[in-house]
């Protein structure tokens, strides 16, 4: 591939997804990732990007790669992505499934999608979610309440924590701020709670994340890759990351492309 021609695929990426890890690209682009690494700095130089340890991101949105941008723009960004990855996500749960759903772009994009499946219980902390699941009258939905969250609009704090304690489900589905070899990890505290809390009444977790989360880090650890059953994603992840997820006994599916 010409130089010229995999530095737009580069910034094509990144301004799809607003970031991109070093490993994803050399699997897209088929080079080394020193290559990678030397195109990334010439971008850098040139303008086009910021990098960071492992990867870049888009110059035009967000804050540092190792914080979490606000909700509304993590909601536009790679939204074909996350769409490819709730329709994947939507085909893995029959009728009279019980599931947990926290809040996230992925998981809004996933209840949209799940809305006109058959008849299925949820118990979510996000009222957009709740709107849409209950949209479809088949649908049994629970609505956590507790301290509301106003930038992604959730019910988080000890409140929503004793509710999700009153449940059981067959299945936790769950976005995630980052996820590297060794486990699932959020940026924020409350967040990370309400999934933790879904987790342990959950027999089953299932992680949706598309691939800008793939072999970053976050301070708040949610499960060990051990504790998840399934990861839905819309790129395949570099195969340290593949073979992590096979030790780990995590079925991966990359959602098909269009």
């Amino acid at each position: 591939m010409a130089l010229s021609s995999r530095h737009e695929d580069i910034i094509a990426l990144l301004a799809d997804s607003g970031e991109v890890t070093v490993e994803v690209l050399a699997d897209r682009l088929g080079v080394s990732r020193e290559t990678v690494r030397r195109d990334l700095a010439r971008l850098e130089s040139n303008g086009h990007l910021r990098r960071y340890h492992g990867g870049a991101r888009s110059l035009a949105t967000g804050p540092d790669p190792d914080t979490e941008w606000p909700f509304a723009q993590r909601m536009a960004q790679n939204a074909a992505g996350k769409k490819r990855i709730a329709l994947a996500a939507r085909e893995l749960f029959g009728s009279e499934e019980s599931l947990f759903i926290d809040t996230g772009s992925t998981t809004i994009a996933f209840a949209e999608a799940l809305a006109a499946r058959p008849a299925l219980m949820a118990i979510t902390n996000s009222p957009r979610i709740a709107a849409t699941l209950a949209a479809n009258h088949s649908h049994k939905v629970f609505l956590l309440g507790g301290a509301y969250g106003a930038d992604a609009g959730e019910s988080l704090g000890p409140l929503a924590l004793e509710q999700i304690g009153k449940f059981r489900a067959r299945h936790a589905v769950l976005t995630i701020g980052a996820i590297d070899t060794h486990a699932v990890m959020d940026f924020d505290l409350q967040e990370a709670e309400v999934a933790k809390a879904m987790i342990e009444r959950a027999d089953r977790v299932t992680v949706l994340a598309d691939h800008s989360k793939f072999e970053r880090g976050a301070v708040f650890e949610l499960a060990p890759l051990a504790r998840i059953h399934r990861l839905v994603t819309d790129l395949p992840p570099s195969d340290a990351m593949v073979r992590a997820l096979a030790e780990a006994g995590v079925e991966l599916i990359v959602a098909d492309r269009d």
